[in-house]
């Protein structure tokens, strides 16, 4: 049961980071030209994003696999 929530709320988060992903690179296109400090502080944001999603994506690979374990 409790893993059965954990990866409700896993699949959640994962897909909400996916989301954001894909706004940001629509806005990355016609922001790409403006000052310095926001394209840096937008790529950390970017890598952020991307660790996000990889440990996510981990976490929900074991959850799902543990479920798959009889009990």
């Amino acid at each position: 049961m409790i893993l059965t929530v954990l990866e409700i709320v896993i699949a959640i988060l994962l897909i909400i980071v996916i989301l954001v992903q894909m706004q940001g690179s629509g806005l990355s296109s016609g922001l790409g030209g403006s000052g310095g400090e926001f394209y840096r502080s937008r790529q950390s944001m970017e890598k952020v994003l991307v660790w996000a999603t990889a440990g996510l994506l981990v976490l929900f690979a074991i959850v799902s696999i543990l479920l798959l374990i009889p009990h």
